[in-house]
């Protein structure tokens, strides 16, 4: 499976945007997807995840009730809309999969910077 992120950019505080993941190749493994985000200095931290079956999703408590994931499985494609951005929300961010329940992510895109200002 390959990935494709997208959607990054510059917004003010409290402004929104939507990233998107492509996901290519052995679709049909995919167990779920999940955004993670390293801002500079820092490790990487998980954001939010879905289960590719079902849409169970799961979210850190930085962004619960500000960023919202979904995916189109026609597309292959899952979506992290974010609103109501925080400089703190600045980070590169990375879509991910992993195609075995309780598994580390084993497939990774390329990272999407989102910068976001005060």
């Amino acid at each position: 499976v390959q990935l494709q992120a997208s959607g990054g950019g510059l917004v003010q505080a409290g402004g929104s945007l939507r990233l998107s993941c492509a996901a290519s190749g052995r679709t049909f493994s995919i167990y779920g997807m999940g955004w993670f985000r390293q801002a500079p200095g820092k490790e990487r931290e998980f954001v939010a995840s879905i289960r590719w079956s079902g849409g169970s999703t799961y979210y850190a408590d930085s962004v619960k009730g500000r960023f919202t994931i979904s995916k189109d499985n026609a597309k292959n494609t899952v979506y992290l809309q974010m609103n109501s951005l925080k400089p703190e929300d600045t980070a590169v961010y990375y879509c991910a999969i992993r195609t075995v329940p309780g598994k580390e992510y084993n497939v990774w895109g390329q990272g999407t910077q989102v910068t976001v200002s005060s």
